[in-house]
């Protein structure tokens, strides 16, 4: 599988929509609870200040996507934010980390210091694991931080990297 990381074009949309909205409806990662429609998907990945696809250039397919913004304003306006979401049946092949490593590069090429993450599930060791693997620096853990789709609380742990 050939895979490029890059800005996502309109054509994308549909497939984004998807990928996001799996994530969002599974309920124990995204704080989001609202599904996308085109209209919003189309405000929402242009108001960011990147929004990145995983493509496979052997068939167009997009596998996963992410978006990078500012985590604060004025002050604290050089630490950014991501979120990243990979296409169920693409779990396990790496797409991930290639979206993370792009992710840091793309942030500090856009003038931020630090990547934070407010908000990584706990439960979510996948992402943990990789994050860790990276560099990221776990802060702490909030108890009870995060609502699961099934109606618990489960902690959530902020992490940190310096760009």
């Amino acid at each position: 599988m050939n895979i490029k990381i890059r800005k996502y074009v309109n054509n994308d949309i549909e497939q984004m929509i998807d990928i996001w909205n799996e994530v969002v409806e599974q309920g124990i990662a995204f704080p989001q609870i609202d599904m996308l429609d085109i209209d919003s998907a189309n405000r929402f990945f242009s108001s960011q200040t990147l929004t990145s696809v995983a493509e496979n250039l052997d068939n167009g397919e997009i596998l996963g996507l992410y978006i990078l913004h500012p985590n604060n304003v004025g002050r604290c306006g050089h630490i950014c934010n991501a979120s990243y979401a990979v296409k169920s049946t693409s779990r396990g092949k790496h797409i991930g980390e290639s979206l993370v490593r792009d992710c840091i590069e793309q942030a500090k090429n856009n003038g931020f210091k630090i990547l934070q993450f407010n908000a990584v599930v706990k439960t979510n060791l996948v992402a943990r694991r990789l994050y860790e693997k990276l560099g990221f620096v776990q802060l702490g853990v909030i108890p009870n931080g995060f609502l699961m789709k099934n109606g618990s609380y489960e902690d959530i742990c902020p992490y940190y990297y310096i760009l």
